[in-house]
Order: structure tokens, then sequence, then C-alpha cells
């Protein structure tokens, strides 16, 4: 009798075994089916994120290469300068916030410290200058000066330079490099 509880207990090991093993292989046939199965539905194609469009800036004055320079979004007055080669001798470097960002179609014109000296000690009264001796100012040309005149024909005089701001088209870095140009008359 314990030979044929022996013997049963031998064969439903057996079968255990053979049921573990089946299940194993089944599981595995069934994991490299999955893995070999071609894909299905439509492949996606990654692309790289879009390069922003780079700017242009016009440098001008007392600097070794004038002209027109492309430069990436992002850059500042000081990568303009170096872009045309950096700061003549004779260039007044004070005259421009060289952290300032630049915007594209700028037009940066470094002064040399004579032509600087020679601006400052005639400073532009904002409230009564023409559009033509607002255009003597560096960075506003003919549209920007009528802006200028336009705006101070509709909202009445400036009460301090800083209200040039309000002009449509007048951004910080145009204002930074006029500032020290123009005046309020009381």
């Amino acid at each position: 009798m314990l030979d044929d509880r022996s013997d049963l207990r031998d064969a439903v090991r057996a079968v255990l075994y053979i049921l573990i093993g089946v299940g194993i292989g089944l599981l595995a046939a069934g994991m490299v089916y999955l893995a070999s199965k071609p894909p299905q539905g439509e492949a996606v194609t990654l692309r790289p994120p879009p390069t922003p469009e780079p700017i242009y800036v016009y440098v001008t004055g007392a600097v070794p290469r004038p002209g027109v320079y492309t430069l990436p979004r992002g850059s500042r007055v000081a990568d303009a300068i170096d872009a045309a080669g950096g700061f003549l001798t004779t260039a007044d470097p004070g005259q421009l916030n060289l952290a300032a960002p630049l915007t594209d179609g700028e037009w940066i014109e470094v002064l040399t410290s004579e032509e600087a000296e020679a601006l400052q000690a005639l400073l532009v009264d904002i409230n009564t200058a023409t559009a033509s001796e607002l255009e003597e100012l560096p960075g506003i040309g003919p549209t920007l000066a009528e802006k200028i005149v336009e705006y101070r024909d509709e909202h009445g005089d400036f009460a301090r330079i800083e209200d040039l701001l309000n002009v449509p088209g007048i951004g910080q870095a145009t204002f930074e490099r006029i500032r020290d140009l123009i005046t309020v008359e009381e």
C-alpha cells in the first residue's frame, strides 16, 4: 500500500512538473510571439523642435566692420558689436547698454567720443522737436520720428523722458540709446 501511495505521489509530481513546464513554455511562446509581431498602426516621426529664426541688426559707426549682421534670437548689443569687430579706439562704449537685448531690424550706432560729447551738448527736447530733429537721434528714423510727433499731438507733452516708452515702436533698447540725448524742458 505504501508503494501505491508513493507511486501515486510520484505520478502526481510528474504531472505537476509537466503542467508547470507546459505553462512556462506557453508563456515563453506568447512572449516571443508578442516581441516578434510586426507593429500595428502608423509610425510616429519625431521631428526636432523648430529652430528660432535669426534676427538682423545693422551696426554702424566706430566699429571696424560696419554692416548688417545675422544673430541668433536672444542676442545682446555686445554680441552685435563683437560681430562687427568690436570697438575702434575712438569709440565711446559708454553710450550703449551692451546688455540690452536686440530686436530684429535694430540699428546700433557706435559713436566716437567726440560725437558722443557733441550730442550730449545738444540735448533734444522731445516736446518741441520736429520730426527731422528727432531723426538726428541714433536709432530714430523717419517713421519713428513721425510716431513720436503723432503721439505728442494726440496725448500732449511728455512729462518725463521715460514717457517716450509709451510711443509704439520705442522699445527699451532704443530708449537706452537716446536717454542721454533727450530732455523735457518745462
